[in-house]
């Protein structure tokens, strides 16, 4: 009967990945080479397409470097449950997953717009957030929080803080601690959270469009311009950006699945 279980799980589940993710795979690249490679790396390196797989890269790679000095602190903060105000973090963290993104999108518009208190302080020191890049990492940021927070806690609380008692008695100071003893053994679901993190960032949509106002050559990620290429039926383009994003993002899976075997190993061994 076990078996009978076993194999229709992984039949269901191998039907599921088809249908939702192997068909429209093939799909999207099949439609990105109709013309053949030469159109297709026409599209994609087009000055409108370039631009807007830029824009996504930098906005990603700044949207790193803010989630993890963030989501360090905030994962140790609430596995420790020492510190009062813990749970008050954990909401902070779940939040994003329960808004939805547009909702985030249109908040940012609300406090920072141009007709916003906050919004008109900041231009007067010629800070501009909403409709430019640094609400869109804003919007980013929110929404891909969670994933280093809690790739992080799990492992945290398995780790335990016996190694850490023992640098503190050995004369190590709080930062030397982090670097010497938590970061190395942190490492793979820090590298997992990162992962995860960058394919959220790549795939955001909702909350970029409004915040952004998707300003051609100005505020356009590359969902953006698969978006404004569908709109205006030039759809090779559409594909073709679509498709070097999804082949980013299987790449992505590939490596999330490696980190994950690498990282249950390491937890295995503590």
């Amino acid at each position: 009967m076990s078996r009978i279980w076993r194999i229709s799980g992984s039949a269901i589940t191998y039907l599921w990945l088809l249908a939702f993710v192997g068909i429209p795979f093939v799909a999207v690249l099949t439609g990105a080479l109709a013309g053949g490679w030469r159109p297709f790396w026409q599209c994609v390196t087009s000055q409108e397409a370039l631009f807007a797989l830029r824009m996504t890269g930098e906005i990603t790679g700044v949207t790193l470097l803010v989630n993890l000095t963030l989501g360090v602190p905030m994962a140790f903060w609430i596995a420790r449950k020492t510190v009062p105000g813990w749970r008050m973090v954990q909401w902070i963290v779940e939040l994003p997953l329960a808004v939805s993104p547009v909702v985030a999108g249109l908040a940012l518009i609300v406090v920072y717009g141009p007709n916003a208190l906050l919004g008109r302080l900041l231009e007067t020191v010629h800070i501009k957030v909403a409709f430019a890049f640094p609400g869109m990492v804003l919007a980013t940021v929110f929404l891909t929080l969670p994933f280093i927070v809690h790739e992080t806690v799990p492992a945290i609380r398995a780790i335990g803080n016996t190694q850490e008692q023992a640098a503190y008695v050995l004369g190590a100071s709080p930062w030397r601690t982090l670097w010497r003893v938590w970061l190395p053994q942190l490492k793979w679901s820090l590298l997992y959270g990162l992962a995860l993190t960058t394919a959220r960032s790549f795939g955001e949509f909702g909350a970029v469009l409004v915040v952004s106002g998707s300003i051609v050559m100005v505020t356009e990620t590359a969902t953006l311009f698969v978006y404004q290429a569908s709109v205006n039926s030039e759809l090779q383009a559409a594909y073709a950006v679509s498709a070097t994003l999804a082949l980013a993002s299987f790449f992505l899976i590939v490596a999330m699945q490696f980190l994950k075997r690498v990282g249950g190993r390491s937890l295995r061994g503590h």
